[in-house]
């Protein structure tokens, strides 16, 4: 899998990210750490190197497994992107929600100031078990602390080799521009899918104009573009998809009913509906590399495989053109 450089920086990373959101446990209905592990592993001999976490994921969970497969891995080998920003154990910033973890609670807060990104950064570094990130990314915005501020404390870590580059998650332009006359932005991070492409608008323009990467996350839009999510399918535990409007009708039946349009196209190169998507997904303009989450060796592996194809110019202007009549209902 060829890498591909990040912006303007010397960074590579690989066209699909392992996203680590899943492993961490919370809000996905729990994970297997054994499985969640094996998951990073096949990534890698598959060629995926880059891996993406942040500590909110699982409270710090998912950032121990990272550390723990690239322990095995090897360090020059993997280029790690985590996150900071959203904080459990300051009360300081912007309140953002309240949730649980196994028998604990937690209030979860937004904070990018100066005393959080040093106490997460080193939380960060040891959980991950290295001395430096490759990406660090703030998770979200935090209105009670001003964009230059947070570049600037950023700006000092990478002069100190704690970090390589940096980057945003979650912001709109107007903040980019700011983050921009401070340090050298990498990339920003934001949600990119067949069913959710707000960032087309303004993002993508301002970023191929600026030379700065994006990170597409939810690709899949967390599993519903894998066909897999029928009618009837019921979710368990503390998964948050439940709730999530694109999960709900007539959203759900809209995008199963385009999916099997384009079935036929996956059936001819014969890959699944998932990898269609995701090849679809890094083949768009401005779009860097797409993060995908897989919990076991076997997801881990057909998420690699998805740019083992080449999609035509008359398969991608049909699926764009089926795409364009999908109506997704935000009301519901």
């Amino acid at each position: 899998m060829q890498k591909i450089q990040l912006g303007k920086t010397d960074l590579k990373i690989s066209p699909i990210v392992f996203g680590a959101w899943a492993i961490g446990g919370w809000a996905w209905g729990g994970n297997d750490d054994k499985e969640a592990l094996e998951a990073i592993k096949r990534s890698f001999d598959m060629g995926v190197t880059s891996i993406d976490t942040a500590p909110i994921y699982g409270y710090g969970h998912s950032e121990s497994l990272v550390g723990k497969a690239v322990k095995e891995l090897g360090r020059d080998n993997v280029e790690i992107l985590t996150k900071f920003g959203i904080n459990w154990k300051t009360t300081r910033g912007e309140y953002y929600f309240e949730a649980k973890n196994e028998n604990e609670s937690y209030k979860v807060y937004a904070y990018a100031g100066r005393e959080g990104i040093i106490q997460e950064v080193e939380d960060s570094l040891k959980r991950l078990g290295t001395d430096y990130i490759d990406l660090y990314q703030i998770h979200r915005p935090d209105a009670t602390t001003p964009i230059e501020e947070t570049m600037g404390v950023l700006k000092e870590l990478q002069q100190q080799g704690k970090i390589r580059a940096i980057g945003m998650s979650n912001h709109k332009v107007e903040m980019m521009k700011r983050a921009g006359k401070v340090i050298e932005l990498a990339s920003t991070q934001s949600p990119y899918s067949m069913v959710y492409r707000k960032i087309e608008k303004d993002i993508i323009p301002f970023c191929l104009e600026q030379n700065v990467g994006i990170l597409g996350y939810s690709p899949l839009q967390r599993g519903l573009l894998t066909g897999k999510i029928t009618s009837d399918y019921e979710f368990s535990g503390d998964d948050h998809r439940a709730d999530n409007k694109f999960f709900k009708e007539p959203n759900r039946s809209r995008t199963n009913d385009f999916l099997q349009k384009i079935q036929p196209i996956a059936d001819g190169h014969g890959v699944t509906l998932a990898q269609l998507v995701i090849n679809w997904t890094v083949q768009r303009p401005g779009i860097t590399a797409a993060l995908v989450g897989a919990r076991n060796a076997k997801q881990a592996e057909e998420n690699a495989k998805s740019l083992s194809f080449d999609l035509k110019k008359e398969e991608m202007d049909f699926i764009n053109a089926e795409l364009g009549k999908v109506v997704i209902d935000h009301s519901v």
